[in-house]
């Protein structure tokens, strides 16, 4: 089977990007519905979107989407929509992600001085992808490492599926308008996130946080003329609100996307790691890092990893 055309990190390998007639911006097509299943039954829908190094496609999407002990959410697959004509989005078709394989989890998450980091990638058999697949994917060229280009009050867009809704048509995600609410660069509360200021729903987990990039060609030859900040995990709120009388925060946690170079690391880099796995877990990728946990304040994250399907 002939395998989808991509664009890999070097230019000298690149293979151009299949050509899409649809008047659509590139960012639609980076973001496939995500649903969790445990066998044959639906759990939830989510967010996610793809990821690509050296050749390599990932899905990325939150931790607690595949695997959650709080809400014991054990799915054992994710199914992702993909399009296969890039005229006619109204073709898709469904593929199936296994997160198990002989009792081993695949996905693989980090793990900092500030605990557990809410974001796993799982790597995509291009192999298996149907040959006329429509895909958009970010790269390590993508992440926004220019801490000083994110003022406050940046505006950001999350692009998901919030309580699934989408365009069923089409199979597109949905915008929801996003600024930076916590100094960009900072680790908030000494865990690896910035907060956003946004109003966002369960099946929202999994989702990048962007913004446009300004560098980026202006007459539509870009692949995907945005930078990538963040990965959408939870809405956050104060543990000790009167529910009556005060409104919630309205303030969400989006994990710092250079994770992703680390969750992505080809496996013998990382074997020289310390990694904190043991089967049936997934790997556990310890990242380091120089900021000191804060001291904690009364709050509380609800994380919301998907709408019933």
């Amino acid at each position: 089977m002939t395998r989808p055309p991509f664009v890999p990190e070097d230019p000298q390998t690149a293979v151009p990007a299949a050509h899409i007639d649809a008047p659509v911006d590139p960012l639609f097509l980076s973001t496939p519905r995500v649903s969790t299943f445990h066998g044959l039954q639906p759990l939830t829908n989510a967010s996610g979107f793809f990821f690509e190094r050296e050749g390599r496609l990932y899905l990325v999407t939150s931790r607690h989407v595949v695997i959650d002990d709080v809400s014991q959410h054990f799915p054992d697959r994710l199914e992702i929509e993909l399009h296969i004509d890039g005229t006619n989005l109204t073709r898709s078709t469904g593929f199936s992600i296994p997160l198990y394989d002989d009792g081993q989890a695949v996905w693989r998450q980090g793990l900092d001085s500030g605990g557990d980091i809410d974001v796993a990638v799982v790597e995509i058999d291009r192999s298996a992808l149907p040959e006329a697949t429509v895909i958009r994917a970010f790269t390590p060229d993508h992440l926004q490492t220019a801490f000083n280009e994110v003022v406050p009050g940046q505006s950001l867009l999350v692009v998901g599926f919030p309580l699934g809704f989408h365009d069923g048509l089409h199979h597109l995600p949905v915008l929801r308008q996003a600024v930076v609410a916590s100094p960009y660069g900072i680790r908030f509360q000494g865990h690896g996130y910035f907060l956003t200021d946004a109003r966002t729903h369960r099946g929202t987990s999994g989702a990048a946080v962007v913004m446009r990039d300004l560098g980026a060609p202006t007459d539509g030859s870009a692949i995907l003329p945005w930078k990538l900040l963040g990965v959408h995990s939870a809405r956050m709120d104060m543990g000790n609100r009167d529910l009556v009388l005060d409104e919630s925060l309205g303030l969400n946690c989006a994990w710092y996307a250079d994770i992703l170079l680390t969750l992505t690391e080809a496996r013998e880099a990382v074997a020289e790691q310390e990694v904190v796995a043991a089967p049936p877990a997934p790997d556990v990728v310890t990242v380091s890092d120089q900021a000191d946990a804060a001291a904690p304040v009364n709050t509380r994250t609800a994380k919301g990893k998907g709408s019933p399907s």
